[in-house]
């Protein structure tokens, strides 16, 4: 049974990507993954950020709820780090407060990256990510595309998704990634006060699984290019809701957290075991059969 999808120029050899955040901020801790068919780097600036104060990161029951504040050692650093690397496809991600700032780190990180990513969707990072006016994304990506070789995917949140989609592809965007983490917060009611330092935060888990796979439905239905889904899947039937809605790869986290780093190994294991029961030769076969306009 076979697992090989495509993006674009890229083949991976499963559709399953480790996604930004996770396990990505050392070339080591991306290697110690050979099960995954891609790695997505922390998003990484043109000069170093060192992020929001603790608590950064709380656990609710149904997910994650983080304000991290895209701390990274900078572009120049981080693309040292990574000389040398032996991750079959890296995606580079990377943001900026203005497209100059995205442009310069998008063409360091081409240099190590077989794909970029472009960050415009974390939701508690003021002026950058998600603070990427929506009329800005198209001549943002065009900049970036006119500087590099390689595949630039753009990484959209899931507030005004359609419309922020239509941008990024007027743009020349190669591929679309959605979901990014919901923005949310909590309140300990013994103080009164908001939990993360930030205040705000973005949520991510099994809780926003189905907004991810709705959202990732919609762009499949409105552009042709390659849409990689991203957001609670934990499980291979997570995996194959992304896939039937029209995900050409799905991105991973918060299965590392909860099954632990075999997590991936025993997603591809379930995979095959699912395509060997339903007859099917090949995980591409499946891809957007939820679509209204699929045939099989």
């Amino acid at each position: 049974m076979c697992l090989a999808t495509t993006l674009g120029p890229l083949t991976l050899k499963n559709p399953l990507i480790l996604c930004s955040g996770v396990l990505d901020m050392t070339r080591k801790s991306m290697e110690h993954l050979p099960e995954a068919g891609g790695v997505v780097t922390k998003s990484v600036g043109r000069e170093e950020r060192l992020g929001y104060g603790n608590p950064s990161v709380v656990e609710m029951e149904h997910g994650l709820l983080n304000a991290m504040g895209l701390p990274n050692p900078g572009v120049d650093a981080y693309v040292e780090e990574m000389r040398g690397h032996a991750i079959e496809v890296l995606i580079g991600s990377v943001f900026g407060e203005d497209q100059a700032s995205f442009v310069q780190a998008a063409v360091k990180m081409a240099t190590v990256a077989h794909a970029l990513e472009l960050n415009m969707s974390c939701p508690h990072a003021g002026s950058y990510g998600a603070g990427v006016p929506t009329q800005a994304i198209s001549s943002l990506v065009s900049a970036v595309k006119k500087e590099v070789k390689v595949p630039v995917f753009v990484k959209l949140g899931a507030e005004n998704i359609r419309e922020r989609a239509e941008a990024a592809v007027a743009g020349g965007a190669d591929g679309l990634v959605a979901i990014n983490t919901v923005r949310a917060m909590a309140i300990d009611v013994e103080t009164g006060q908001p939990i993360l330092a930030n205040r705000i935060g973005g949520y991510s888990g099994p809780a926003i699984k189905p907004i991810g796979v709705r959202c990732v439905y919609e762009l499949a239905q409105d552009h042709s290019l390659p849409v990689i889904g991203v957001g609670g899947a934990t499980t291979a039937r997570d995996v194959l809701e992304y896939v039937m809605a029209g995900s050409s790869a799905v991105q991973m986290g918060s299965a590392l957290h909860y099954g632990g780093k075999t997590a991936f190994r025993r997603i591809c294991d379930d995979l095959r075991s699912w395509l060997r029961e339903h007859h099917i030769k090949s995980i591409t076969e499946v891809i957007g059969r939820a679509l209204p306009n699929n045939n099989l």
